[in-house]
């Protein structure tokens, strides 16, 4: 089948996976390269950890810090840099790629949790057919970017992060890696979890795993759309020159962690807004009895929602619980009966007048590992005027509207904890 040719309705497609040579930092200087993801701080954040550490990953994932303060990080000389770097790294020995193709197990401990996903290159294919499922539109400019940076360095630098239907003969080899000791043990600066990585390059073990992800009806993206949107853009540019192609060759796959879906949390992803939309306290409160039953909480540290369909709003000192009447919401729709929906449609439309998520400026999200305090922070210093906490999402819905085809709405999930960069990398060659 060509690069992104459509499945007929007579094939069976099932996930491709494959070990590969990863390229990764010997054990004694892991905690110096290691680094959290590209697109979970700013330029600044990253040049102030990576401070004088010449071996910080941030060099390659960040690569606008190898610049003066302001450079861009869209400037073409960025992406060059970070292809420069990945170079330099591996001619100081700080990455070295190991001699035979190999799976990695990764696992993540996070509040005395742990999940274990397996390392390993996807196929291009399977995402353009939709095999690789997604929730989430991509942007085009962030499309770019990721293109760009991959094709500079040749690599996937950083995994993307998919999930799968639990698997027993998986569950069986990732208890028989766990027990023993690991390539990499540490604990994280800023989050404070756990990681750690083992090597699985047992040939029989290797062939049980490309078997049982071959027997899966698909795999989910959790996080990582632009990245595997990338990939994929790059494994086609290519293909298309490569008239030998068969298929097999190296760019035809990119890196991921794979984890089982009941293995993952996903966090509150909660909303505040900077005003009322022209209503006062009381007519607000008033407007939201029509699709909800309002109960006061009163001035409390902190309210969570216990269940769907319930939510908490902070607005002037006090917590308020909003439970979504009857009628509110469609449960056989996979979109509508989501608690994200539910509050768009409801509150920050119908109400306050946010229609476009992506866009309004006088809406801002909050990812739930920060709590519901950072939420009544913002509030009571007078930067937002209202907070609304939501209940989490759950993998079953995600993986329920991939099915189905279906987008979630934006800013929806939350997952931790984040996986870690630098601790294997995989490159198109």
């Amino acid at each position: 089948m060509k690069l992104g040719s459509k499945a007929t309705k007579f094939q069976i497609i099932m996930p491709r996976v494959k070990p590969f040579r990863g390229v990764r930092p010997p054990v004694a200087l892991v905690e110096e390269v290691e680094c959290r993801p590209y697109d979970v701080l700013s330029s600044e954040e990253a040049r102030t950890e990576a401070g004088d550490n010449l071996k910080s990953l941030y060099h390659i994932i960040k690569p606008e810090i190898n610049f003066p303060e302001g450079t861009s990080e869209y400037d073409p000389r960025v992406y060059e840099s970070g292809a420069q770097q990945f170079a330099h790294f591996q001619e100081q020995g700080w990455l070295v790629q190991d001699a035979e193709e190999c799976y990695y197990l990764y696992a993540q401990t996070m509040n005395g949790k742990t999940q274990y996903g397996i390392v390993l290159c996807a196929h291009v294919d399977d995402y353009m057919n939709a095999v690789i499922k997604k929730h989430e539109l991509t942007r085009r400019d962030k499309e770019d970017d990721r293109m760009k940076h991959v094709s500079g360095t040749n690599a996937n630098i950083e995994p993307v992060f998919l999930a799968y239907r639990p698997n027993a003969v998986l569950a069986a080899l990732i208890e028989k890696y766990a027990a023993q000791n690991p390539e990499y043990d540490f604990i994280a600066p800023i989050d404070g979890f756990r990681h750690q990585l083992w090597v699985i390059a047992d040939a029989e073990d290797q062939t049980a795993i490309t078997q049982e992800f071959a027997a899966m009806d698909a795999l989910y993206i959790a996080d990582g759309h632009h990245r595997s949107a990338a990939a994929a853009r790059v494994g086609a540019e290519r293909a298309a020159a490569d008239p030998n192609r068969t298929g097999d060759e190296e760019y035809n796959f990119y890196m991921a962690v794979c984890f089982p879906a009941d293995q993952l949390t996903i966090l509150d992803y909660n909303r505040v807004v900077k005003d009322l939309n022209g209503h006062t306290k009381e007519n607000f409160l008033e407007a939201l009895t029509k699709n909800f039953e309002v109960t006061p909480k009163g001035a409390v540290a902190e309210y969570r929602p216990a269940e769907i369909h319930e939510f908490s709003l902070y607005l002037d000192g006090e917590w308020y619980s909003l439970k979504a009447k009857p009628g509110t919401y469609d449960a056989n729709d996979p979109i509508g009966v989501l608690d994200v929906d539910i509050s768009s449609r409801l509150i920050l439309d119908e109400l306050l007048g946010i229609k476009d998520l992506r866009s309004d400026k006088r809406i801002d999200f909050v990812g739930g590992l920060r709590g519901l305090g950072e939420l009544k922070r913002r509030v009571d210093s007078g930067e937002m005027q209202l907070a609304l906490a939501l209940y989490p999402v759950s993998m079953e819905q995600i993986m329920t509207i991939a099915d189905t085809g279906n987008i979630m709405p934006p800013k929806a999930t939350w997952f931790e904890p984040k996986l870690r960069s630098g601790l294997v990398i995989h490159k198109l060659d």
